[in-house]
């Protein structure tokens, strides 16, 4: 109540000059209903002179509700002038005080977990390397029990490396390298870190690619999507079956064969952790890798569509803003 006064005061003055002081003046000095026109005069000038005054005074503020851009300064009124604006102003800086003192305390903690996560992941990455190291040192005599082993120590692997990757993405673009690249030569990396799951699976890679495809990309990042692209065909391909990789067109489409995505699910693929029908029954899902194909894809320009019907899945990257010309 004490503020709404204080912010009328100016109103109120010109209300008892206008309509209590001025008529006692004109009645004491002469009659008022002869110099009624004369009071109206009076009236309208001092309230004309009431308006100007209060313009002038909020003038930059009115300037600066207009104006279009939008800096951090704007969470404070421009030059508060009356009580009004004052208090509304040091609500303002209070409640900008308190969202970036929050927003501090949470890019803390953001930093604090990514460092836990991605010190635990290394943690945990060489115990594994100790054990599969075992198994090679075994590998005079192979036993159904160290192949099982060993690929329970690949997945494992693998999750631990979709988990730093979902880390690293966090700073994504400011890691970027657009370079020169072969794409078969990238390719038959990948196929390559993938042999021991190719013959898991009893799944066969068939590239289909020229020798010479040059395209600009990031070797790093784009390697993982093809690395979680390839390892999700031969994870739901069918056994005794192949994986076509064929580049055409400026258009990479890696093939599998087997149970189709039903189409209800295609949208929903790429969401962080939807895993599908499927793949809560395999158990095997993660939910993380084409989150990351999506994110890693988008941000190096390559447009990607994924297609699924008649037990054929495709998964398909446009390269066309990418390919080198000749």
């Amino acid at each position: 109540m004490k503020l709404f006064f204080r912010d009328h005061v100016s109103v109120i003055i010109l209300y008892c000059v206008s309509f209590l002081l001025l008529p006692w003046i004109i009645h004491s000095l002469d009659d008022l209903s002869s110099h009624y026109f004369y009071f109206i005069f009076l009236v309208s000038f001092l309230f004309t002179i009431w308006l100007i005054g209060r313009y002038y005074r909020r003038k930059k503020l009115y300037a600066h509700l207009q104006n279009n851009t939008f800096t951090s300064d704007d969470l404070h009124l421009y030059e508060p002038q009356a009580m009004i604006e004052q208090a509304y102003s040091e609500k303002l800086r209070q409640m900008q005080y308190l969202y970036l003192t929050q927003q501090q305390h949470l890019e803390r903690q953001e930093k604090e977990k990514q460092l836990v996560l991605s010190h635990f992941v290394h943690q945990m990455k060489t115990p594994l390397s100790v054990i599969q190291l075992i198994i090679q040192s075994n590998a005079n005599s192979p036993s159904e029990h160290l192949q099982t082993i060993n690929l329970e120590c690949d997945k494992l692997t693998f999750t631990l490396n979709q988990l730093l990757t979902y880390e690293r993405t966090s700073n994504l673009v400011a890691d970027l390298k657009i370079e020169a690249l072969s794409l078969k030569e990238l390719i038959k990396e990948v196929v390559n870190d993938l042999k021991d799951y190719f013959i898991a699976k009893e799944v066969f890679p068939k590239v289909t690619l020229v020798e010479n495809t040059i395209i600009y990309s990031d070797r790093k990042w784009l390697k993982i999507v093809l690395y979680q692209i390839i390892n999700n065909a031969i994870k739901y391909g069918e056994t005794e079956s192949s994986i076509q990789i064929i580049y055409d067109e400026a258009t990479l489409r890696i093939q599998n064969y087997g149970d189709s995505i039903p189409e209800s699910e295609i949208s929903r693929v790429f969401d962080l952790f939807y895993t599908g029908v499927k793949g809560r029954t395999s158990g095997e899902a993660t939910g993380i890798g084409l989150y990351l194909v999506k994110k890693i894809l988008t941000e190096l320009e390559h447009p990607f569509t994924l297609q699924s019907h008649e037990c054929v899945t495709t998964f398909s990257i446009n390269f066309s803003n990418s390919v080198k010309k000749s």
